[in-house]
């Protein structure tokens, strides 16, 4: 008994001992290259103790498999091995995650979100998270199927659940639809190019970026740091503006009613002026045109054109303040009026009431046809004064 304790330690020993020595060997190698590769430096960090966790599982398993202390206990050897199968199994694809997650790190680095045309870095960025997600879920899929296989009877229980995976999956995407939709929805985002990571976006009439894209849901954070979390499925199913799908350029209008008397030179004098002063202005349009005039009113309308989203908004409130400022200081006139007319009220023409003058005319009376007419409506005969002729007897 002691003598195969001595033996199981010794082999451990030596096992450990080489995992140690492979560990070592490896990680110099990787250090000298990372002075010169910043890639392998970052590499390095990500996935030195998952590589360093599988080398001592590995040691452990194969002085557990070689030299067993444990004989008569048969239950005791089988639960050491499939504890130490399930570990090497899980730090195998923690390594495996932390390598894919490092390269796509490293993907990422060739594209800079702090430039003026990122439209090609955040598309990557936007592929990139979710082909992470996705690759995280298989791996752990594939993890969790390895070590359930690893147990006893699982393997011999196989054949059966193959023969109902048809009908559970019939049942599973009846119940999981909407979630399946999302899932799908999720990689046509990715790939569709629809809504990249920091696009400017209205949705559900509110304006935001989009801050995160996932396999099911999408995030927009407002313009007041609010976070309005959408279904994949809205954005492939429901109309939404996006401000920067090709470009983040935007033309930006402002809208001024002011009174007739207005200037529209000294105005277009005015936003010559002004935009020139900011660095808001892009340098590309700026343009002032009435564009009604009717109802009191003169509707002066000002495109002017920036960068991005944020710029724009504030070049626009930043046009409509020194527009107000200026029709104030020296172009009163322009400001809107409410115009009141006195009227003086002319003498009636009508005469005095008494009696009708005599040589009113109208439709039944001051003549004889129309008092003939009255006659004819009223079923009234006219008096006879002529003296009749004696009646015979």
């Amino acid at each position: 008994m002691n003598d195969s304790w001595s033996d199981f330690a010794m082999t451990l020993g030596v096992a450990v001992l080489i995992a140690i020595v492979v560990a070592v060997v490896v990680a110099v190698t990787v250090r000298i290259r990372a002075r010169r590769s910043p890639g392998a430096q970052h590499l390095n960090r990500t996935a030195a103790i998952p590589f360093r966790l599988l080398l001592l599982a590995i040691a452990v398993n194969v002085a557990v498999s070689r030299d067993a202390p444990w004989s008569g206990h048969e239950d005791l050897g089988q639960g050491v091995e499939l504890v130490m199968r399930i570990l090497i199994i899980v730090f195998v694809a923690w390594l495996v995650g932390a390598l894919v997650l490092s390269l796509e790190d490293l993907g990422l680095r060739r594209y800079r979100l702090d430039v003026a045309d990122n439209l090609a870095a955040r598309r990557a960025r936007t592929q990139t998270a979710v082909i992470r997600r996705l690759t995280l879920v298989i791996i752990v899929v594939l993890a969790a199927g390895a070590v359930l296989l690893s147990f006893p009877g699982v393997g011999a229980a196989g054949a059966g659940v193959l023969a109902s995976a048809g009908i559970i999956s019939v049942v599973a995407a009846v119940a999981a639809q909407s979630t399946l939709s999302n899932l799908i929805a999720g990689l046509q985002i990715a790939f569709s190019g629809s809504i990249r990571y920091g696009d400017a976006v209205i949705v559900e009439g509110e304006w935001g970026w989009i801050d995160e894209i996932t396999l099911s849901y999408v995030v927009v954070r407002l313009w007041d740091d609010r976070n309005m979390v959408l279904p994949a499925t809205y954005f492939t199913t429901t109309p939404f503006q996006n401000w920067t799908r090709k470009h983040s350029e935007l033309l930006g209008s402002i809208e001024l009613d002011v009174d007739w008397r207005v200037s529209p030179d000294g105005m277009r004098a005015e936003l010559d002026r002004i935009v020139p002063t900011t660095d808001l202005w892009d340098g590309r349009v700026k343009v002032l045109q009435v564009t009604d005039a009717v109802g009191g009113w003169v509707r002066i309308r000002i495109l002017v054109t920036a960068k991005d989203a944020p710029t724009l908004f504030d070049l626009r409130c930043l046009v409509r303040e020194r527009m107000v400022d200026w029709l104030q200081a020296s172009n009163e006139g322009g400001l809107p009026r409410f115009r009141v007319e006195a009227v003086t009220p002319a003498p009636s023409r009508r005469q005095p009431t008494g009696d009708p003058p005599s040589d009113t005319t109208g439709l039944f009376t001051g003549d004889p046809q129309s008092e003939e007419r009255a006659a004819r409506v009223t079923g009234q005969l006219p008096i006879v004064t002529e003296e009749l002729p004696p009646r015979q007897p």
